[in-house]
């Protein structure tokens, strides 16, 4: 799974009557133009065959109609599964800052910071896991994905210090995940614990009389 940057980026520009857009520095008009600008990064920066997602999923400006507010604000994420990406797009997007602050005359404040590593399953316990899911559910059952999943997840920080393997479930809930409309379907929840029950019986070994 994909390790994640979260980023937030402030523009301060100046605020007018919205009748008078002349004597304003818009944040609004400066922010949305960033936006497009930091797509490029992944179009035209990054190699084709790497993979990279950035998600803005935050715009905040103004609280009035008639007012061209002084200050907008982005926020979203960075997805990469190599660190060289992850500093590429980094070092980019502050460049665009600095550079459509300059181009718009205004102050561009740009903060990053890790939250998730990309995580990394051993071999061994997902294998593992995998034929005890096989023993509870059947080898039919039981699926491998080799694909990276841009999703990312803080169990990455725990496989850095003891080996692990994070696995999926499916389930008859419906709604993707992050959506109001999902829900577990709970006749997962003795599947799951079945098969960590299992890895224990092949795993531990018997005490001796």
């Amino acid at each position: 799974m994909a390790g994640a940057q979260f980023f937030d980026i402030t523009v301060k520009g100046r605020g007018s009557h919205a009748a008078m857009p002349q004597q304003s520095k818009d944040a609004v008009v400066i922010a949305s133009s960033l936006v497009g600008d930091l797509q490029s990064i992944l179009s035209r920066n990054m190699a084709p065959l790497d993979t990279c997602v950035l998600s803005v999923t935050q715009i905040r400006a103004g609280s009035a109609y008639n007012v061209v507010p002084e200050t907008a604000t982005l926020a979203g994420t960075v997805r990469y599964f190599r660190d060289e990406v992850r500093d590429l797009v980094e070092a980019r997007m502050a460049a665009l800052c600095k550079g459509k602050a300059l181009a718009y005359d205004c102050e561009i404040t740009f903060e990053s910071r890790n939250i998730f590593d990309v995580l990394m399953n051993d071999n061994d316990l997902s294998e593992a896991y995998l034929q005890a899911a096989a023993d509870i559910v059947g080898i039919e059952n039981v699926g491998v994905s080799t694909s990276p999943a841009t999703g990312s997840e803080d169990f990455a920080d725990m496989l850095k210090v003891v080996p692990g393997s994070y696995i999926t479930l499916g389930h008859s809930g419906s709604g993707a995940l992050h959506n109001p409309a999902f829900t577990l379907g709970q006749d997962i929840l003795p599947v799951g614990a079945a098969i960590m029950a299992r890895i224990v019986e092949r795993r531990l070994k018997p005490a001796r009389g």
